[in-house]
Parts: C-alpha cells; sequence; structure tokens
C-alpha cells in the first residue's frame, strides 16, 4: 500500500465515486446526490465527508465547502486488489487470476483482452 489515504471503508468510496465521476462538488451537493443514490441522511454524508478530509483524500476549501478529490480511482483500485491479494491469496497474483478464473464466467473476448494484457507486460 502506497499510502494510508488510498485505502478507504466501502461508504467512504460511495462518496469518492460522487467526486471522480462529477469532479469536485460542495458538500451540500454531495448530501444531496449521496440521498439520492444511497438513501442517506445529511448527517451520514457530513459524517464521512469529515473522513475523507481527515485522511487526506479530500480537500476542503471555500467557499462553500469545496469537496476536491486528492486520491484517483486508478490508486484505490491498486491499492485494493494489492490488499485482496495479500490477505486472501499470500501474495500470489497467478493464485488470485486461477481463483478469478475459475469462479467467473469469462467472455471469449474478456478472455482475448486479458491475453493481450498479460502479454503486453511481458
Amino acid at each position: 500500500m502506497k499510502d494510508k489515504k488510498e485505502k478507504l471503508n466501502n461508504s467512504q468510496i460511495k462518496v469518492m465515486q460522487l467526486l471522480w465521476e462529477g469532479g469536485p462538488a460542495t458538500a451540500k451537493n454531495l448530501c444531496l446526490m449521496a440521498a439520492q443514490r444511497y438513501e442517506w441522511n445529511k448527517n451520514t454524508t457530513y459524517t464521512i465527508i469529515k473522513s475523507l478530509v481527515e485522511s487526506g483524500a479530500v480537500e476542503r476549501s471555500e467557499p462553500d465547502f469545496l469537496c476536491t478529490p486528492l486520491i484517483t480511482l486508478e490508486e484505490v483500485r491498486r491499492t485494493e486488489t494489492r490488499g485482496l491479494v495479500d490477505k486472501f491469496f499470500k501474495g500470489s497474483a497467478s493464485a488470485f487470476f486461477s481463483a478469478f478464473l475459475e469462479d467467473e464466467n469469462i467472455s471469449a473476448e474478456e478472455l482475448a483482452a486479458l491475453k493481450k494484457i498479460i502479454n503486453e507486460k511481458k
């Protein structure tokens, strides 16, 4: 894990998703979006925003408590994926891929795309 701020809980990821999709937003607008999408109340959203600011994942600025993401979706994906591989597959990417391919219905197109990605990494 590169940085603690890239390790987010599920609720934090939901708020970050709103920011990643729409860019910087006021806390008020985030509350409205979270109410619509997740049926959260204002206090829940403000609490999550506060935790994101304290962790360094979001910057708060004035006017209007503007929230700007300081980490990208790609950074969080990398951290979360590495944590998953470390936690459940003893750090083995091949064990992860093996389990993933066994359990998922992968289309021929997706398999071809995965093969291409692997070949490009060589």
